[in-house]
């Protein structure tokens, strides 16, 4: 399979990930990208031992869009710590059925996730294990009963934007797991990593990628740019 390369350096590998391929590998052992990636280094740079790709963050495995790999273990531990302090510019892609009773808003929830069934729900503050999740959405158009939506992220919880989405009626277009009520088995969850932006581990300098979505139905009833 061949993965898209936005930008490469010595400290640094973005993508753009595929739709429904595992970031790493999982029970299905289906192939995943990590592996395919080091793998790729491996034959590229002809390494002869094991290839270091560490990886820092995730998406879900039907989601595309840009994707961030570090090559070097400090650029891993930096980069991780970014993460962790949400020093790290996430913005998304979304259609959704419906739309949002405001034309972009700032959505706060507390989200819970059931990890024998891997779902995750809106819940209250108070309850054990529940964790902040906030996010912003803007309504960029609107056609067929469809919203496409531009999202930054604050928080990165599992299944964040499905979620949050999904508990005010305007579920994304495709998911199964959060709209099975309104999509169809087979349609394809309309959510792309549009944008991340990070300092850069060694230059500290801000390094800004960006991807754009596949000129496939839903997203090209608009004109979407990276």
């Amino acid at each position: 399979m061949k993965i898209p390369i936005l930008y490469e350096d010595n400290h640094l590998l973005f993508v753009e990930k595929p739709v429904n391929i595992p970031v790493q590998e999982d029970r299905t052992k289906n192939p995943d990208l990590l592996s395919l990636l080091k793998e790729d280094l491996k034959i590229r740079y002809q390494k002869p031992g094991n290839v270091y790709l560490a990886l820092v963050h995730r998406l879900d495995r039907p989601v595309g869009g840009v994707m961030v790999f570090s090559k070097t273990s400090k650029a891993a531990s930096r980069l991780s710590d970014a993460i962790r302090r949400n020093d790290i510019n996430k913005k998304y892609l979304a259609v959704v059925r419906g739309r949002p009773p405001k034309d972009s808003d700032v959505l706060e929830d507390y989200l819970v996730k059931n990890r024998r069934k891997n779902i995750v729900s809106t819940a209250s503050p108070h309850q054990k294990k529940a964790k902040k999740a906030v996010m912003e959405y803007e309504v960029i158009g609107e056609k067929k009963g469809l919203s496409l939506l531009s999202i930054q992220l604050h928080t990165g919880r599992p299944h964040q934007i499905r979620v949050q989405l999904s508990s005010r009626n305007c579920p994304l277009y495709g998911d199964q797991k959060y709209g099975q009520e309104v999509n169809q088995a087979g349609q394809q969850i309309a959510l792309w990593s549009q944008t991340l932006a990070i300092e850069h581990p060694t230059k500290k300098e801000e390094t800004t990628i960006k991807s754009k979505p596949p000129n496939e139905y839903p997203w090209n009833l608009w004109k979407v740019t990276s």
